[in-house]
């Protein structure tokens, strides 16, 4: 061991019981000095695999007698970023008379994968591909994610597949159909390059051929028509972006770029979520379980708070209704239309956390009756569950037993593990980068995006960091100065100067690089310009 080195200690004994603290180490993860101990330290933090699953054989499909309609020759397409490897969907549409008919064919490592094997049993306990800025750990050998299983352009592919009709009004007719398939892609499409050609009509180096462009256009019209259906059946998401980060090889970040939802992004979202209702209406009604995404909306012990929060600021649901479905999507949808965010970002902390579970029921994050993701079965464990499940009743073969309460609550746990792990990383390349702008005194756009008693959050916009902008640093006299987190607003003299989702100029005061957090101050000091005023 050395000083910096980062270890496994445990607290043995505590100051207020024994006079001094006492820990025993257990175990060294790495070096101080290692450029990649932001990942070996937050992998192990959140105890998550640091390596893909061992290649321990020869992969050969497992023989079934599951027929497979041979689909070869329809023009199947994959959209994904530019450096995916473990491509498992492909799409391919129809015209109709009524609408659209959309076939969603999703990769199928069950073939591989015998229930209850070595390979079974550690692909349940990792649960998920781990996905961090710079790499990712499969959940399966990556000669299974990246290769066999993978949707690669040219190449014949056992799939599972859901075809379904999207009428003219965005609405999915009931007689979908699911089947096992085999098909080939003709087409690795990135989605930059998509979205570029549609949104822009055209794509620099990227000109497709016409039956592969009319796929495209169809895409994005039942695009238009999900996204309006659920505007006004369901609930459909925010327009937020996301933030990538370029490395160089030694792990430090070279850029952060904004990736903002463009509309390839939504052709496969909008794909997805309609393959994933179809199952959730499947399974529902036969065997009756599966894996399950079920969102319950507010926390029962917090329904009174929500109610009286509500009824303050004169929501048209401020009642029992709030616990329904059709009165929590009518209440999400008002929220949409107010000017401030201020009742949003406080309603938030009275909902509870969607789980997975075995049993069918509502999320109401989605304003959806069931929903069951099957649709990215190399990625999630869960989704391999459902495609078994699916599977075994297209042979007409008993199901496999309902998923045990163990393994939802190791799925949950571990998607929970999974979103800390990639947050906790993407805090810690922000310290890293942002620390040299602190000298230059940069000064950055910021969104106020909360407001507590000792100051505010913001997040910057052009990279997505936040920061924390202490009360001393607003307005020097604290007394003076009311930071109120009941009606997320700053005041000086009773006056309201700051509220949540104004956007004001910071610059970075301090990048604590051991507690991974950013220290923020105002471009412009509000006491010049209070003196000013």
């Amino acid at each position: 061991f050395s000083e910096g080195d980062w270890v496994i200690a445990n607290l043995k004994r505590h100051a207020l019981n024994d006079g001094s603290h006492f820990a025993e180490i257990s175990e060294r993860i790495t070096s101080g000095d290692d450029p990649e101990a932001p990942w070996w330290v937050v992998l192990r933090r959140h105890d998550l695999p640091r390596t893909a699953p061992e290649e321990t054989q020869e992969w050969q499909a497992e023989a079934d007698d599951l027929p497979r309609e041979d689909l070869t020759d329809r023009a199947f397409i994959t959209i994904d970023g530019a450096s995916t490897k473990d491509m498992d969907d492909a799409l391919y549409v129809e015209n109709h008379a009524e609408g659209w008919k959309l076939t969603v064919a999703i990769a199928d490592p069950t073939a591989y994968v015998a229930p209850g094997s070595p390979l079974d049993l550690e692909a349940a306990k990792r649960a998920f591909t781990v996905y961090l800025p710079g790499r990712n750990i499969p959940m399966i050998p990556r000669t299974l994610s990246d290769e066999l299983c993978s949707l690669v352009e040219g190449e014949a592919r056992h799939t599972l597949c859901c075809e379904l009709l999207i009428r003219k009004d965005g609405s999915i007719a009931p007689d979908f159909r699911f089947f096992a398939a085999t098909i080939c892609s003709q087409g690795r499409l990135i989605y930059d390059e998509v979205s570029d050609l549609l949104e822009n009509g055209k794509a620099e180096g990227f000109a497709p051929a016409a039956h592969i462009l009319s796929q495209l256009q169809a895409l994005q019209a039942i695009t238009a028509a999900r996204h309006e259906w659920r505007s006004k059946h369901a609930l459909v998401f925010g327009d937020k972006p996301d933030y990538s980060f370029e490395l160089d090889e030694q792990g430090a970040v070279v850029a952060i770029h904004v990736e903002p939802r463009r509309i390839a992004n939504r052709m496969v979202e909008e794909a997805m979520i309609a393959a994933n209702v179809c199952a959730g209406e499947f399974l529902t009604k036969t065997p009756g379980y599966g894996i399950f995404n079920v969102h319950a909306g507010f926390d029962p012990e917090k329904m009174a708070g929500a109610m009286e929060l509500l009824a303050a600021h004169n929501a048209p649901v401020a009642d029992e209704r709030i616990n329904t479905l059709d009165g929590f999507c009518e209440l999400r949808r008002w929220m949409e239309t107010q000017p401030s965010p201020f009742l949003d970002s406080r309603i938030r902390r009275y909902q509870t956390y969607s789980v997975m579970s075995s049993q069918p029921g509502p999320h109401f994050g989605l304003g959806l009756q069931a929903y069951a993701t099957w649709t990215s079965p190399i990625r999630k464990y869960g989704d391999m569950v459902n495609h078994r499940i699916i599977k075994a009743l297209l042979k007409g073969e008993a199901c496999p037993a309902e998923p045990s309460a163990e393994l939802t609550q190791t799925l949950s746990e571990a998607r929970r593990f999974n979103r800390f792990a990639e947050r906790d990383i993407a805090d810690w390349l922000y310290v890293r980068f942002l620390a040299p702008s602190i000298a230059s005194g940069q000064i950055y756009p910021a969104e106020i995006i909360d407001i507590v008693r000792g100051g505010m959050k913001v997040r910057l916009v052009e990279n997505g960091a936040v920061a924390f902008i202490p009360a001393g640093q607003i307005f020097s006299d604290r007394k003076r100065l009311e930071c109120s987190w009941d009606d997320g607003k700053i005041y000086l003299d009773k006056e309201p100067r700051f509220e949540l989702g104004q956007q004001i100029n910071v610059k970075l005061k301090d990048a604590i690089e051991a507690t991974r957090s950013l220290v923020a101050t105002l471009a412009e000091p509000l006491d010049v310009r209070t003196q000013e005023e």
